[in-house]
């Protein structure tokens, strides 16, 4: 029996993934990834760097991509909560600009799975929250693309929009109209 619930969303190859929690009175031990599972799920991916960061609540990071070393990642919360959000940038999908967002916290354990060709970003919705991220691709300096955070063509319904703090890079990033690359 697998150790993971696969659930995919309405953006084409963006998943949210469950683990399951085997707990007692001493604590939890669950399995973050496994490649046979993940595989015997049809979702083939090799991932090469893992990346950690923690952030104070309202710090929005992203919407960010890697424009000629594009990344999937697969990103959860260890600690606090966040709203999590995938865009769509592959230019020939039928939800090309479209968003998915969910809640990731350290109390529910939910990942979620995305592919190459998205822009992703995250809001800290707890006082704190460490969020930690495996990446298919090595980060590769000056290959940056950035996804203005509250375009309204795209319309992601963030938790909130007041008190955003955001880093001097993403106050300037384009929005999705503006692009002049394509996945």
């Amino acid at each position: 029996m697998g150790k993971f619930t696969f659930t995919e969303t309405e953006l084409e190859g963006v998943f949210v993934i469950s683990p399951t929690l085997f707990g007692d009175d001493r604590g939890y031990f669950m399995e973050t990834y496994s490649q046979r599972d993940f595989e015997e799920a049809g979702l083939f991916y090799r991932f090469v760097q893992d990346n950690q960061s923690r952030s104070s609540k309202g710090v929005l990071r992203g919407l960010h991509f890697q424009k000629e070393h594009p990344q999937a990642k697969l990103v959860r919360v260890l600690k606090g909560e966040v709203f999590d959000v995938a865009v769509d940038l592959r230019r020939n999908s039928k939800t090309f600009g479209k968003w998915f967002g969910i809640t990731l916290s350290e109390e529910n354990k939910k990942q979620l799975l995305i592919p190459r060709g998205f822009a992703h970003g995250f809001l800290v919705t707890s006082d704190t929250a460490e969020f930690a991220y495996k990446c298919d691709d090595f980060y590769a300096p000056g290959d940056e693309g950035g996804l203005l955070w509250n375009d309204p063509d795209i319309g992601i319904l963030w938790p909130q929009t007041e008190g955003i703090l955001l880093s001097e890079k993403d106050r300037r990033n384009p929005l999705l109209a503006q692009l002049d690359f394509s996945f």
